[in-house]
């Protein structure tokens, strides 16, 4: 298996290292969710140069609602600890890919400047 479990613990490691880091926000009794879980899992197995990690929104409640998850699944996509996509919903396999080359090509310089006017404004 080429996902890993992220929980309170091990979240915030999990995502501010570098490289791509997809969480996908799920819970057991969400259809939506089974139905995507095979989809994450593929991609996962077709692209190891990124983390995919699972957060079951059940069993650790207090991260899914710090991280305001409203609807599951949420896919979140992170880039060198920064969140570059956010979206609830089950993506298809082609989108899910789409998604994931979009990623791989951001200009990160061009990304963290923008983070840092957002956060000189705010």
């Amino acid at each position: 298996m080429a996902t890993i479990d992220v929980t309170e613990e091990n979240f915030e490691e999990t995502v501010t290292g570098e490289g791509i880091t997809l969480v996908d926000a799920w819970a057991d009794w969400c259809g939506p969710c089974k139905r995507f879980a095979p989809v994450f899992e593929k991609a996962s197995e077709e692209h190891t140069d990124a983390t995919f990690a699972k957060l079951d929104t059940e069993a650790n409640q207090g991260l899914a609602s710090a991280l305001e998850i409203q609807s599951i699944p949420t896919l979140m996509i992170f880039r060198d600890g920064i969140l570059v996509f956010r979206e609830a919903g089950a993506l298809p396999p082609a989108a899910l890919e789409d998604l994931l080359k979009q990623v791989k090509e951001l200009d990160m310089a061009e990304v963290r400047r923008q983070v840092e006017e957002q956060n000189a404004q705010g």
